[in-house]
C-alpha cells in the first residue's frame, strides 16, 4: 500500500498540516519538528502525491512539451534546452511526439490540458485556424518554439528565418553561382516559407528567374535530401549550388551528389540550416546557418515560466541572433 501524508503525521505525532509545510518547504516549522518529520518520511518511504498537491495549490509544476519528432537531432537538442531550464525552475515536463500530424497536434494540446499542466511549449508544423483557436482559448500559457505564428499573437522564440535564408543564398551567389536550388519541407511551415522567401529575394536581386524547378519540397529528412538530388539532377539545367532547409536534408543532398560521382564543393556547393552536430559529422563538413537550437528551447521555457508565475514580460516574441559558419561544403 502507498504511504500517505496521514501515515507520516501519525508516526511523527504531528498534524497533517505540519507534514504538508515540511514537504512544501514552508519555513514556519520548528527545526526539531522538521527534522523529525523528514526522518519519518525517509523511514516510511513517503512520496508526495503530485496530483493531490496540484489540486490543493491549483498548480502541478508540470509543463507539456509537444514536438514533431524527438529522434530528429534538431528537436532533441531543442528539447534539451527546455528540460534544463524546466529543472532549474523545478518543473517536470511531459514530452510528446506529434509526428507533424495536425490532428495529432490538436489532440495532444487537449491531452496536455486534461493532465492539468501549468503551461505548454509547442513546436509544430503548419499552424491552422484550429491550432490558433486552441492556443487562444487555453486556460494556461502557451509558448511557441522555432514555430512562427504570423500575427505574433502567441508568445514565441525564433530567429529571423527570412534573413537567414537570404544570407545563405547570398553566400552561394557571392561564390559565383547562378544555378541554385532550394530543398525544403513539404508541409510549408511559416519558417520554411520565410527561408524560401529569403532564397527568392537573393535570386531576384541579381535578376535570376525563380520557378518550381529551383525548389524541391520533401519532409526535412535525410531521405528527402537524396530524393531531391535525384529530381534536381534529372533536369537539363542542373544546379551548381544547393541551399537545404535543414542539416539533415543537407546530409542527404551531399551523399546524393557523391553517389552521382560528383564532388562537394568542387562540382556542387551545399549549405544547410541549424548547425546541429550532424554538420561536423559529415565529410566534407557542412557550411550551415547557425540557429541557436538549445537557446531557443531554453529561452522558450524561461518565457513560459514568466507567464506561469505572472512575472513581467518585456518581449513576448523573441528573435534570437543567427550566423553562418563556413566549412568545407562551400568554397
Amino acid at each position: 500500500m502507498n504511504v500517505t501524508i496521514y501515515d507520516v503525521a501519525r508516526e511523527a505525532n504531528v498534524s497533517m498540516a505540519t507534514v504538508s509545510r515540511v514537504v512544501n518547504g514552508n519555513p514556519n516549522v520548528k527545526p526539531a519538528t522538521r527534522k523529525k518529520v523528514l526522518k519519518t518520511i525517509e523511514e516510511l518511504g513517503y512520496r508526495p502525491n503530485a496530483v493531490a498537491r496540484g489540486l490543493a495549490s491549483k498548480r502541478t509544476t508540470t509543463v507539456g512539451v509537444i514536438i514533431p519528432d524527438i529522434s530528429n537531432m534538431f528537436f532533441s537538442e531543442l528539447a534539451r534546452g527546455i528540460d534544463d531550464i524546466a529543472n532549474m525552475y523545478k518543473y517536470n515536463i511531459i514530452l510528446s511526439n506529434s509526428d507533424q500530424n495536425i490532428d495529432k497536434e490538436i489532440k495532444l494540446i487537449n491531452t496536455m490540458l486534461e493532465k492539468q499542466v501549468d503551461g505548454i511549449v509547442y513546436m509544430g508544423s503548419r499552424l491552422t485556424d484550429e491550432h490558433l483557436k486552441e492556443f487562444k482559448t487555453s486556460p494556461v500559457p502557451i509558448v511557441l518554439a522555432a514555430t512562427i505564428e504570423p500575427t505574433n499573437a502567441i508568445p514565441s522564440v525564433n530567429i529571423d528565418y527570412e534573413e537567414a535564408g537570404y544570407e545563405a543564398t547570398k553566400l552561394l551567389i557571392d561564390n559565383g553561382h547562378t544555378k541554385l536550388a532550394f530543398v525544403t519541407g513539404l508541409d510549408e511551415t511559416t519558417a520554411n516559407k520565410a527561408k524560401h522567401q529569403g532564397f527568392v529575394q537573393a535570386l531576384e536581386e541579381i535578376e535570376l528567374t525563380v520557378d518550381q524547378t529551383n525548389v524541391f519540397r520533401g519532409d526535412l529528412s535525410y531521405q528527402s535530401g537524396l530524393k531531391a538530388v535525384e529530381s534536381l539532377f534529372d533536369q537539363t539545367e542542373k544546379p551548381t549550388a544547393i541551399f537545404a532547409a535543414s542539416d539533415e536534408i543537407a546530409l542527404g543532398v551531399i551523399h546524393g551528389i557523391q553517389d552521382l560521382g560528383l564532388n562537394v564543393p568542387a562540382d556542387v556547393e551545399v549549405i544547410g540550416f541549424d548547425n546541429t552536430r550532424l554538420a561536423m559529422m559529415i565529410r566534407p563538413t557542412l557550411s550551415t546557418v547557425v540557429q541557436p537550437v538549445y537557446d531557443i528551447g531554453a529561452v522558450a521555457m524561461r518565457l513560459l515560466t514568466k507567464y506561469m508565475n505572472k512575472e513581467e514580460v518585456e518581449e513576448s516574441n523573441v528573435i534570437l541572433p543567427h550566423q553562418i559558419i563556413k566549412r568545407s561544403s562551400t568554397k
